[in-house]
C-alpha cells in the first residue's frame, strides 16, 4: 500500500500529465483555454443582475464567493450557458419540423456539476441558479444534489460499503437515472430523495419535487462517471451523464481541496456537529489538533482514495472545467471545443 506521501505525489503527477494534455495549447487538446484575464473581459457582454444581498448566503462554509468572483467568472458563464440553451430549443424545433413530429412540451435543459468533495460545487451551483434564474428565457432553475441517491446507511452497512460512502458503488444509480429520464421525458412532476448531512443519511418519506423548470442543475462528485457495463446483457449501460445537455468539473489541486475539507470541518464542529441530532455529535468536543488529525485522516483515507480512482478521472468527459487556486479564485477555463 502506498503511503500518504507516495500517494500524494502520484495524484500530482498523474494529474499534472493530464492537464497538459487537456490544456488548449496542446494540438491533441479537445479544450480551449482561458486565462482569468481573457475569461473575465467576457463579462461585460452579460448583463450582472445579481447584488452583494442576492450573494449573501451562496457561499459554502469553506467556499467564500464574493460578487467579484461572480461577476469575472459566473456572469461570461452564466451567458454561455444561456446560448446552450437557446441553440438546443432551436435545435429541437428543426429536429421536430423536419422529422414532421408534433411539438411535444419544451423538456429541462440539464446541466450538471461534478468535482471533489469540499471544492465548491455546491456554492457554483447556488450562484449558477441564481444567475440563470434572471435571464428571461429561463426563469425557472431548479437545483439537486445527489446525495438524495446515496443509499441508505442500513443498506450500506449490509452491503459492507460504510467506509465507502461516496464512492460510484454506493448511490442507488438506478433511482437516479429513472429521476434523470423522467424529467428529460418532461413529466409534470418528479420527486428526488432528500438527504440530511446532519443525520448523514437520507430522510425517510422526504421528497422535493422538480416540476418542468426550464433548467435543471444536477450537482455531485460522481455525475460524470462512464456507464457500467451490466452483466445483463439485456440491460444498456447507461450513464448518468447521458442526460446531461452541458457538463461542468470543478478542479483543483489536490493539497489546497484538502485545505478546504479541514477547514470546513473545523467550521462544522463547532456549528453542525453540536447538534444533538448530528450523525458526527463526537466530533463536536474534539480540540483543534485533534480535529485537525481526524479530518486529515478521513480525507487521506476516504476522500483522497475517491478523488484519485473515481472522481479526477472524469474531469476529461466535461464540457467546461473550472480550475480554481489555492484562494479558491478560478485561474483558468478549458471550453470543450465545438
Amino acid at each position: 500500500m502506498k503511503t500518504r506521501g507516495e500517494l500524494a505525489a502520484a495524484v500530482r503527477a498523474i494529474g499534472d500529465a493530464e492537464s497538459k494534455l487537456l490544456r488548449g495549447n496542446s494540438k491533441f487538446s479537445p479544450f480551449h483555454a482561458f486565462s482569468r484575464q481573457e475569461w473575465s473581459a467576457l463579462a461585460p457582454e452579460t448583463p450582472l443582475p445579481l447584488t452583494d444581498s442576492d450573494i449573501k448566503g451562496l457561499s459554502g462554509l469553506s467556499d467564500p464567493v464574493d460578487l467579484a468572483e461572480v461577476d469575472a467568472i459566473y456572469r461570461p458563464l452564466s451567458r454561455l450557458l444561456e446560448i446552450y440553451f437557446e441553440q438546443q430549443r432551436e435545435l429541437a424545433d428543426s429536429r421536430h419540423t423536419f422529422l414532421h413530429e408534433p411539438s411535444p412540451n419544451p423538456v429541462p435543459f440539464v446541466i450538471g456539476i461534478a468535482g471533489s468533495v469540499a471544492v465548491g460545487k455546491s456554492s457554483i451551483a447556488r450562484v449558477l441558479r441564481k444567475l440563470l434564474s434572471r435571464f428571461p428565457r429561463t426563469p425557472r432553475v431548479d437545483l439537486i444534489t445527489t446525495d438524495g441517491f446515496l443509499l441508505s446507511n442500513s443498506e450500506l452497512e449490509k452491503r459492507g460499503l460504510m467506509g465507502r460512502k461516496g464512492f460510484p458503488e454506493s448511490y442507488d444509480r438506478h433511482a437516479l437515472i429513472k429521476f434523470l429520464a423522467e424529467v428529460k421525458a418532461g413529466r409534470e412532476k418528479v420527486k428526488a430523495p432528500v438527504y440530511s448531512h446532519v443525520v448523514y443519511d437520507v430522510v425517510p418519506d422526504e421528497f422535493i419535487t422538480i416540476e418542468q423548470p426550464d433548467i435543471l442543475i444536477v450537482e455531485g462528485i460522481n455525475v460524470l462517471q462512464p456507464p457500467r457495463v451490466s452483466a445483463d446483457q439485456n440491460q444498456p449501460a447507461i450513464a448518468v451523464s447521458d442526460y446531461f445537455d452541458f457538463s461542468i468539473f470543478i478542479d483543483a489541486y489536490h493539497g489546497d481541496i484538502e485545505q478546504w475539507y479541514i477547514e470546513r470541518f473545523l467550521k462544522l464542529r463547532s456549528a453542525a456537529f453540536t447538534d444533538k441530532d448530528s450523525f458526527f455529535r463526537a466530533y463536536a468536543d474534539l480540540d483543534d489538533r485533534t480535529a485537525i488529525s481526524v479530518a486529515h485522516q478521513i480525507w487521506t483515507e476516504i476522500n483522497l482514495v475517491n478523488f484519485v480512482q473515481n472522481i479526477r478521472p472524469t474531469r476529461a468527459r466535461a464540457d467546461l472545467i473550472i480550475s480554481k487556486a489555492s484562494d479558491h479564485r478560478v485561474r483558468e477555463i478549458l471550453l470543450r471545443k465545438l
